[in-house]
């Protein structure tokens, strides 16, 4: 009976391609996506393998959250993945992409917290930084005045250390690039009166001028590794890593934090969401490979049942969501709550 539930869902997963070549159906899970979300879905993993036993573990891609949703949007079969692992809310865009290619019913689900975290190395020269100040040094164009000149923290402000501008952090394709940008950059661009009234008058150049990070080499792009920060900030005292607030937490014998408007990045700060980087992680689920893939729904599962504070998720490092949001999430779960998109942006 077994084999012939498990013989007839891969079937259903065949046929539900609806594209020539496709390929063969599959009988494991496979997710793509975020690195900061990464470690969870590898939690996850040991969750469910424990609980279903004699089921192939899920394989956990760490793509960077915007290559994975170009990959999860790219339709529906068993060469497309199930899950998309996100550390920003999915795009307007990214959803209308999906529904064009067929990815019509999309099951979001809002597994936790974590933030844009500023570290240095414990032997780091103790910087204090604002978004405005952030915004300042890495910006191509600040304020749309011209290109970025500032070569030291000093010349940023006269407050900060007299060291080269040396950032490590995500890649355009990662979902903490995109957060950075709207939780950091665009608020720190947004402090100055023209650059806000420039966002209702022509959002395009508001967007350019607001989230363009310079490319001279004070930043540098260290990839889908979020490890690889952590060992560049020990190899490099003077410089700035970003990352995900988890990476931080978990370093905390190697790095300081670095405090952004005054507010240390701790799990209560970022919590109750008074770190100002402080954002959502995500989860999304394609409805029609639920049937199809056997043991998906156990694997989302197992998510909604380790999230809590003290779990086996916030255990590796993930902050626990509010009561109210674990408990709406756990719902969309029990009921595969499919998403509209109406509210995205």
């Amino acid at each position: 009976m077994r084999y012939a539930i498990l013989t007839a869902s891969l079937l259903v997963l065949a046929g539900c391609q609806g594209q020539p070549g496709s390929g063969a159906a599959r009988d494991q899970i496979r997710a793509v996506g975020s690195s900061t979300v990464y470690p969870f879905a590898q939690e996850a993993v040991g969750l469910f393998t424990q609980t279903n036993p004699g089921m192939k573990a899920p394989i956990i891609e760490s793509t960077g959250t915007g290559a994975g949703m170009k990959l999860f949007c790219a339709g529906v079969g068993s060469q497309y993945p199930d899950i998309e692992n996100a550390s920003r809310r999915m795009k307007k865009s990214e959803f209308d992409q999906c529904q064009a290619n067929g990815v019509k019913e999309i099951i979001e689900v809002q597994i936790g917290v974590d933030g844009i975290a500023f570290a240095e190395s414990n032997k780091g020269p103790g910087y204090s930084l604002t978004p405005k100040l952030v915004y300042e040094a890495l910006a191509a164009n600040p304020y749309g005045k011209g290109p970025n000149k500032a070569k030291t923290w000093k010349d940023v402000d006269p407050s900060l250390p007299s060291v080269a501008i040396s950032v490590f952090g995500p890649p355009s394709t990662s979902g903490t690039r995109d957060s950075l940008a709207e939780l950091v950059l665009t608020v720190g661009c947004d402090s100055d009166p023209a650059m806000k009234a420039l966002k209702d008058s022509d959002e395009a150049r508001h967007k350019q001028l607001c989230t363009q990070i310079r490319e001279d080499g004070a930043y540098v792009d260290a990839g889908e590794n979020d490890n690889l920060i952590v060992q560049k900030l020990a190899a490099n005292p003077d410089a700035v890593g970003v990352f995900g607030f988890s990476y931080l937490d978990a370093n905390r014998d190697k790095l300081n934090d670095i405090p952004l408007d005054g507010v240390e990045a701790t799990y209560d700060a970022v919590a109750s969401g008074a770190y100002p980087g402080a954002r959502p992680l995500y989860i999304y689920v394609k409805k029609a490979h639920i049937a199809a893939v056997p043991g998906l729904k156990a694997y989302v599962e197992a998510f909604s049942r380790n999230w809590n504070p003290g779990g086996p998720l916030t255990r590796r490092g993930m902050v626990a969501a509010q009561e109210n949001v674990r408990q709406a999430n756990a719902d969309v779960v029990t009921n595969l709550t499919v998403m509209t998109g109406d509210d995205l942006k």
